[in-house]
């Protein structure tokens, strides 16, 4: 039963369905400007049922890659069957009668765009997800969400635009991570992907370069919407932690350049350390949005 439970969680990724929605809630806050808990967790739940979709639709498509590089998601999938099919298409459907029920068109011109970009990332013949589109489509994983939120309180001004572009660029950024995680099965189904077009060693200094990138536009997005100290306190630890593991394996980063096993060790380290990140961060930004709407909370 656990191991069911478990590889259902892995199927459709939901740890990465949890950002997510952490991300909806505290974005709702921020747009609403108050403690709008009913709104916050339906809107919520539709970006959890837009990514369970999406990524269902991926894990089945990528069955036969995932045995290299996630072999006991690989195995549950196959297990499914024909039943996880059913499952994506079932969540597909949850998600756009929840956007129907808003009555709101753009909210579900948003989530129609949401389930169209995954559909173009994973199923043939677009199979987006083995080329070097893929950050572009990742970045509407984190884009679009925040489009159905602004929709549905029908604000839209620079603060919102700076957060899309954050969320957008931090999905983009996380699926480079992953590309190096899974660099050894992209290569032998010949995947077209940024690591694989630029060689491991590159594609890791360039992810590693645009993590730094990101800081500046974190810090904006703080000051547009004047959240909290917390918030401040939290970003410097993410960048000091990521920052002393890039000093203690620097030896690996930078100079044993033909210790290509090592190399792939330490791509799956970080990719394992910026999914913490990326947890950390967005449950940091709900946070940091509910003690500015309320500073006892």
């Amino acid at each position: 039963m656990f191991q069911d439970l478990r590889g259902f969680a892995q199927f459709i990724s939901v740890e990465r369905g949890l950002m997510l929605f952490m991300i909806s809630v505290g974005t709702t806050f921020l747009m609403s400007q108050a403690l709008v808990w009913p709104a916050a967790l339906f809107l919520g739940v539709i970006v959890f049922c837009i990514w369970s979709a999406v990524d269902a639709m991926n894990n089945i498509c990528d069955m036969d890659l995932d045995v290299l590089s996630d072999p006991i998601r690989a195995k549950f999938t196959k297990k499914l069957g024909k039943f996880g099919l059913f499952v994506a298409v079932g969540f597909v459907a949850v998600s756009i009668a929840l956007g129907a029920v808003t009555l709101m068109p753009f909210v579900l011109l948003f989530v129609g765009l949401g389930i169209f970009f995954g559909i173009i990332y994973s199923v043939p013949p677009f199979r987006l997800r083995k080329t070097a589109y893929k950050p572009i489509i990742n970045f509407t994983v984190g884009a679009v969400p925040i489009m159905i939120i602004a929709a549905f309180f029908n604000v839209f001004s620079i603060s919102i635009i700076m957060l899309i572009l954050l969320i957008g660029v931090t999905t983009a950024v996380n699926s480079l991570w992953e590309d190096l995680g899974d660099f050894a099965s992209d290569f032998q189904s010949g995947s077209r992907t940024i690591p694989i077009i630029l060689g491991f060693r590159r594609g890791l200094v360039l992810t590693v370069a645009l993590g730094y990138v990101m800081i500046p536009l974190m810090v904006l997005v703080g000051v547009l919407f004047q959240l909290p100290l917390i918030y401040y306190i939290i970003l410097t630890t993410l960048g000091s932690f990521i920052t002393l593991r890039l000093i203690q394996k620097r030896q690996t980063l930078f100079k044993d350049k033909a210790d290509t096993k090592k190399l792939f060790k330490l791509g799956e380290v970080l990719a394992k350390d910026f999914v913490i990140i990326a947890i950390v961060f967005t449950l940091g930004l709900m946070l940091s949005s509910l003690l500015k709407i309320n500073p006892l909370f």
